[in-house]
């Protein structure tokens, strides 16, 4: 009995067993190389991307084996009408499906950077501290939600308020199918509260733009003239080594043409802050592509909406009443404060159901046409 490479029912994804241990193969020979601690951050990558893939096969190998069983016994109870049997093989049956619910979520992660680690940045919208807070409370939010499925998220940049908060900051997210979960949170997120720096207590309107970005394997060749590059270094002024404010550790680039740029300051010296910066350039400069194509089509469709200012995806309330909802997919609650804790997995799984049914919906309409 094969369930890896069938549709699921509930959630439209697919998981490809086959493609997946060949992916293992490929890393472990990666492992075996004499020279392949000789750039010991990248082996570490490759490792935890082995053991997490390992893990990921054992779990669905066992929920295969435990249903082949079951169904064997299921067998045997109706040829000799053991209703006792019959019983406990059904119990058996829904701790079985609890166990499946849990991974046919991954499922829904279907897109080809879903598995990578992840690459955000937060930028406050107008509103000067206040807005500033609220990016500040968004970053909090995430970190809380990484630190609870045990990935890392690390700071690369950021420019603080004088007051207080973050006018912008960018941080990686390290974990097995990061960008999977995070991809639902990339637009704009609007707060209204009772602002803690009014004194006469005025509800606020706040909002900050989310962008989050796939970190793309190493195998994915972007190519950059260096004529097109102006890079500038600086001191550094975040959570760096011992050197931050006293060398040009930190570096920005500039994409000429298309005036993208990305700075990098907490690295601990000024060529791992560039080859950082140059990854994440690299990232963006994929992306655009992407979205470019993207446009395309969606524009013929009528259906694109940037991610940008005034297409907000989520309304986080806190005064007159509380709830949190998310105006793409319609899902909310009023749990508030554990949103704003990390307590994120609902809106990420409610907005991955609803791009896989605006996807088969658009393949029967294209069966159709």
């Amino acid at each position: 009995m094969r369930i890896f490479s069938q549709k699921s029912p509930r959630h439209g994804g697919y998981f490809d067993l086959d493609r997946i241990k060949d992916e293992i193969k490929t890393l472990e020979y990666e492992a075996s190389q004499k020279d392949f601690w000789d750039d010991q951050d990248h082996a570490k990558e490759v490792s935890q991307k082995l053991n997490n893939l390992k893990e990921e096969v054992e779990k669905w190998e066992s929920i295969q084996k435990e249903a082949e069983e079951l169904l064997s016994v299921c067998k045997l109870a109706q040829k000799e009408g053991d209703e006792t049997l019959h019983d406990e093989v059904a119990k058996k049956i829904k701790a079985l499906d609890k166990k499946y619910e849990k991974l046919e979520f991954l499922l829904l992660m279907s897109d080809k950077y879903d598995r990578e680690s992840a690459i955000m940045a937060i930028h406050s919208g107008t509103g000067g501290r206040e807005a500033q807070d609220w990016a500040e409370m968004l970053m909090r939010m995430f970190f809380r939600f990484s630190e609870k499925r045990g990935w890392t998220a690390r700071i690369l940049d950021e420019s603080r308020g004088s007051e207080g908060g973050l006018k912008s900051v960018t941080f990686t997210v390290k974990g097995p199918w990061a960008y999977g979960y995070l991809k639902s949170e990339a637009g704009v997120h609007r707060l209204v509260r009772i602002s803690p720096f009014d004194a006469e207590k005025m509800r606020h309107t706040s909002f900050a733009l989310v962008e989050v970005l796939p970190e793309l394997p190493e195998s994915v060749d972007i190519k950059i003239n260096p004529k097109d590059l102006r890079i500038d270094t600086f001191c550094a002024s975040g959570h760096g080594g011992q050197s931050v404010n006293t060398t040009y550790s930190a570096v920005r680039i500039v994409h000429e043409p298309t005036k993208i740029t990305v700075s990098c300051q907490n690295e601990r010296s000024q060529q791992q802050n560039k080859e950082t910066a140059m990854k994440i350039l690299k990232t963006r400069l994929h992306q655009l592509e992407q979205e470019k194509k993207r446009e395309k089509k969606e524009a013929l469709r009528g259906e694109y909406a940037a991610a940008e200012w005034g297409n907000q995806i989520r309304s986080y309330v806190l005064h007159p009443y509380k709830m949190v909802k998310d105006h793409r997919t319609k899902h909310e609650t009023a749990d508030a404060e554990g949103v704003l804790d990390g307590d994120l997995e609902t809106f990420m799984e409610s907005y991955l159901r609803f791009i896989t049914g605006q996807r088969d919906l658009r393949a029967e309409a294209n069966k159709e046409d």
